[in-house]
């Protein structure tokens, strides 16, 4: 198979709606075989297989030389890259992935409840009679709570948001990368960490009621978090609690004007029917960690899997290819599956039920006024603007 007509599923003018290619691909390649050592899959079975089979993972991470890496690379002791628990398997996932979640708990996400329904309130108010979406309220959400989270200071939180955005930018894979995106990443990437290794410090000598000081501090029997492991740690949720979110709100509302406008029953079905529909993340990628099948194709040890989620949510496995924001719940894999589910789903899904809530109650008559317009990536799925009059 010649790969190209792979990669033209995610050409620029496909981009406000790649779903028909989707559809259209999924029908003839829910496995494909695009080179020697590079498959895609497209249907629902299979991209669960892959993200559920242990015979699928990670490729373990690599050991530098003192000469070749980057000022922000976190290295353990013996030169091996430290990544982030969603780029490891087991059993460092296990570890790493278990001292997150003791810190990050849910009573920690559900006691930002009030905060969250406060700031959403706050910027749909004061959005004005015309405004953007995207500015107004999807961006300035996920970034002021994850934020809050962190205990980040109100007056960097800006410059949180364009780290933040810049390292998003370079997430796509690099078949899809456009050259421009990298230096500012590794820019970002380095301030980040230079920024929060000094806020670290801070809160190892001052500890606060937020997320960074119990990260700093958490410890499970006797194994705690090392310097380069709380650092990728911060830039997973940097990314994941803020980019991810925005799109969830973003594509959520846009999806919702367009079929009937933004007053709901249940705020929840409207997140899942978000997720299913038009996810924010539209692709991941695994590494065949021994000789497997997906189906009845061979996959041979080494080779990479690119799971196309946003194809596998619209299969018609998970529930019809309209959009229903009345339906009861389906199936989907928005936040993955596995070992490797999304560690933030529950505060993803309360920022998306509290701003579709939120809206339809203070703006019913929301609409329109304008074409989106959508961000020049694929990995994230997102709206750059969404211009709309509020109706009131």
């Amino acid at each position: 198979m010649d790969p190209q007509e792979f990669f033209a599923l995610f050409a620029a003018e496909r981009r406000p709606d790649p779903y028909p290619a989707y559809r259209e691909w999924r029908e003839r390649f829910p496995v494909a075989r695009l080179s020697e050592q590079m498959f895609a899959v497209s249907g629902f079975a299979e991209a669960t297989q892959v993200l559920r089979d242990p015979a699928f993972g990670h490729p373990e991470p690599e050991y530098l030389d003192p000469a070749d890496r980057l000022p922000d690379q976190p290295v353990d002791e013996s030169g091996r890259v430290v990544r982030a628990f969603l780029s490891l398997n087991p059993p460092d996932h296990t570890r790493l992935r278990r001292l997150v979640a003791k810190a990050f708990t849910p009573r920690m996400v559900e006691r930002l409840t009030p905060r969250i329904e406060e700031l959403t309130a706050s910027l749909i108010d004061g959005a004005g009679e015309s405004f953007d979406v995207m500015t107004s309220l999807a961006k300035p959400l996920p970034v002021e709570v994850i934020a809050e989270l962190l205990g980040v200071p109100l007056d960097d939180r800006e410059r949180f948001a364009e780290w933040s955005h810049a390292m998003a930018r370079a997430l796509d894979p690099s078949f899809l990368q456009h050259p421009d995106t990298i230096e500012p990443a590794v820019k970002a990437r380095q301030s980040f960490v230079a920024y929060f290794r000094e806020l670290a410090e801070q809160r190892r000598g001052s500890p606060g009621d937020d997320l960074l000081s119990a990260l700093v501090a958490v410890s499970d029997a006797g194994d705690v978090l090392s310097e380069g492991e709380l650092l990728v740690t911060l830039t997973l949720l940097l990314i994941a609690g803020h980019e991810t979110t925005t799109n969830l709100i973003g594509n959520g509302v846009l999806a919702l004007l367009r079929h009937g406008g933004v007053v709901a029953a249940d705020p929840e079905r409207v997140v899942e029917e978000v997720l299913r529909y038009d996810s924010p993340v539209q692709l991941t990628a695994r590494t065949a960690l021994r000789d497997t099948e997906l189906g009845t194709v061979a996959v041979p040890a080494g080779s990479q899997v690119i799971v196309l989620i946003g194809a596998a949510n619209r299969d018609p496995a998970t529930g019809p290819e309209t959009f229903d924001p009345s339906r009861a719940p389906g199936r989907h894999l928005a936040f993955g599956q596995g070992i490797h589910f999304c560690l933030g789903a529950p505060l993803a899904r309360l920022e998306g039920r509290i701003a579709f809530g939120e809206l339809a109650r203070r703006l019913p008559g929301l609409k329109l006024a304008g074409d989106p317009t959508w961000n020049a990536t694929t990995t994230l799925r997102g709206l750059a603007t969404l211009p709309v009059v509020s109706g009131k």
